[in-house]
C-alpha cells in the first residue's frame, strides 16, 4: 500500500527548482506534494507524482540523480492534535519516522501526511489499527 516518492538530488543553486517542475509539466506530470531540504551546494527534493515512471523518466533523461522510496501516507483530520495522534501511535509501535512532510487536500477537511520509516508494513498496521485511514496511489491520483 506504500506511495511512491522520487527524490531528487538538485544543485541549491536559482532556477534549478523551477526547471524540474517545468520540465514535469511539459511531460504532463502533475505535482501532488513537495518537499524540499537543502545544504549550501544541493537540495533534495522530494516529490509525489500522479506518474512516478513518466517523472523519472523525464528527469533521469535531463541528468538528474533519482531514487525512489516507498512511503506511507495517513490521512488526518485537521484539527490541533491530529499528527500528534498519528506520531504517537508510531512512538507507541516503536517506529522512527525519519522524515514527513504534508499537504492539504482541496475538497476534504483532512492533511495528508507522507511520513519516511523503516518498516512500512509496520507502520501501515499500526495507524490503520489505530483507525487511521492510509492513502494510496489512487488517491493521490484522484487529487
Amino acid at each position: 500500500m506504500a506511495i511512491q516518492q522520487l527524490t531528487v538530488f538538485v544543485q541549491n543553486k536559482k532556477g534549478t527548482v523551477v526547471s524540474v517542475t517545468d520540465m514535469l509539466a511539459k511531460n504532463n506530470v502533475n505535482i501532488r506534494a513537495l518537499s524540499i531540504a537543502e545544504t549550501e551546494d544541493f537540495g533534495i527534493l522530494r516529490l509525489i507524482v500522479n506518474d512516478e515512471k513518466a517523472a523519472e523518466k523525464v528527469l533521469t533523461a535531463q541528468g538528474y540523480l533519482i531514487k525512489t522510496v516507498d512511503v506511507v501516507g495517513v490521512k488526518i483530520g485537521d484539527e490541533p492534535g491530529k499528527l500528534t495522534s498519528a506520531l504517537d501511535v508510531l512512538d507507541k509501535a516503536d517506529i522512527n519516522v525519519e522524515y514527513l512532510y504534508a499537504f492539504m487536500a482541496r475538497t476534504e477537511r483532512h492533511a495528508y501526511v507522507v511520513l519516511r520509516v523503516e518498516e512500512n508494513a509496520a507502520a501501515e498496521a499500526a495507524l490503520e489499527a489505530a483507525g487511521f485511514h492510509l492513502i494510496t496511489e489512487a488517491d493521490i491520483n484522484k487529487l
